[in-house]
């Protein structure tokens, strides 16, 4: 049975009891391996992503055809965390990362001979394409599961330094977000089977590095749809889970209404080219990732509560402004400053995530809280497909609204929660230096 919210107050999931002990001691390379092995899936994961709808275009000159691969990947990554939650509590999080990355491998390695045969334009490499596409964004997925449970174990062990291991995590991503499509349209001047060929390497050095170990749980259900089950169980019994995570899905809306507006917004009332988009992207990835290393020593200093308190209020004000912004300039340092305040706030609410959610059930209710965060992304999409363009910066001043109801709402909540205190363990933290 899940524990109820007053038993999770009262025996916080950071503490393990006697008569469980840690049945793996803390080592000082845990963090890095778990950090390669992100860096790993993360940058073969962006590679694909963005590449391989690039490939298509580039060969065919089709928007059809490119929104067909872009959709194919991500459709079956919405539909893998319907199983995956199920899958990292049944068989452990380091052999689902494993796997996933070692059927990359394959269908990668696979794939570079078959490409580089076909001619780039027929269907047929097409086809191999969609197929592709629509493989690796599922077992994008699953490996995404697995080393977020893995770093949610070792952000436990961490105790009070657990917004490090987060921290270090979060810059990864971004790392791998920035990096990513512009080391793809690189490997793409040379070919598609190049890109393949490097996707495939990073999934084999992720596949063959053995991951810090994970307790894994016996599981109570084996039924595919099981890890829903479970995780909307758990979801329903902690409400201040459920309310960090009502916020960071309308934090997401009004984000995701601001990325799929940026387009318009930039070619309609600023009058520039679409280029001009891409810039403002790095310019606010630059700033998250700054703002996440800013962060730690400030956490360290003044705790997860108020950092994340500020910026949270920070990343609602900049969205309201950058919705009325008139100028180019301004909107462009609008969103460098609401994106890096989103990281600050996203290292302080996974913390959180991670002492919040029970242990035993970590892999199931992280599937079922990511299905929720991410259903505000498509819906920003249809938001913007159906408001006319003069009604996009009241649109999203409205979300804007929205976001600071919902995060004043989840910090208010969380201020004197277990969750936004860390209590240390009783034995020696992992090293996160």
């Amino acid at each position: 049975m899940t524990p109820s919210v007053e038993a999770h107050e009262q025996a916080p999931v950071l503490l393990r009891p006697k008569s469980d002990p840690d049945p793996t001691p803390s080592h000082p390379n845990r963090l890095a391996r778990t950090n390669v092995l992100r860096g790993c899936d993360a940058l073969s994961t962006a590679v694909i992503t963005y590449a391989l709808p690039l490939l298509v275009l580039t060969s065919t000159g089709s928007t059809l055809l490119t929104g067909l691969v872009f959709a194919a990947e991500w459709i079956p990554r919405l539909g893998a965390l319907a199983s995956g939650g199920t899958l990292v509590d049944r068989y452990g999080a380091a052999r689902v990362f494993r796997t996933a990355n070692a059927a990359r491998t394959l269908l990668t390695a696979l794939a570079v001979p078959a490409l580089a045969a076909l001619p780039p334009e027929g269907w047929t490499a097409v086809t191999t394409v969609l197929l592709l596409g629509a493989s690796c964004g599922g077992l994008a997925e699953l490996s995404f599961l697995g080393i977020e449970t893995t770093s949610a174990d070792l952000s436990r062990r961490a105790g009070p330094q657990a917004h490090r291991v987060q921290t270090w995590q979060m810059g990864i991503e971004q790392g791998a977000m920035l990096i990513g499509p512009l080391l793809g349209g690189l490997l793409l001047l040379i070919g598609g089977p190049a890109m393949l060929a490097a996707v495939t390497a990073l999934s084999l050095a992720a596949a063959l590095i053995r991951p810090a170990h994970t307790p894994r749980p016996a599981p109570a259900e084996n039924t595919p749809t099981a890890g829903l089950r479970t995780g909307w169980r758990t979801l329903r019994t902690l409400p201040a889970l459920g309310c960090l995570v009502a916020a960071l899905a309308a934090s997401n809306l009004a984000t995701g209404l601001l990325q799929a507006s940026a387009p318009i917004t930039v070619t309609h009332t600023f009058a520039h080219s679409t280029a001009t988009v891409g810039a403002i992207w790095s310019a606010a990835g630059a700033a998250t990732l700054a703002a996440t290393a800013l962060c730690r020593p400030l956490i360290d200093r003044f705790g997860l509560w108020p950092i994340g308190a500020t910026a949270a209020g920070i990343a609602s004000a900049a969205c309201l402004a950058a919705a009325l912004a008139p100028t180019l300039p301004l909107y462009t340092a609008l969103v460098a400053l609401l994106m890096g305040a989103e990281g600050v706030m996203a290292v302080v609410l996974r913390t959180m995530r991670t002492h919040l959610i029970p242990p035993h059930a970590f892999g199931s209710t992280l599937a079922v809280t990511v299905l929720l965060v991410l259903a505000p992304m498509p819906a920003a999409g249809l938001l913007v497909a159906a408001a006319p363009a003069r009604l996009l910066p009241a649109l999203l001043a409205g979300c804007a609204l929205l976001q600071a109801a919902a995060l004043t709402w989840c910090f208010a909540g969380l201020r004197h929660h277990t969750a936004s205190r860390p209590t240390t363990r009783p034995h020696a933290p992992a090293d996160v230096s």
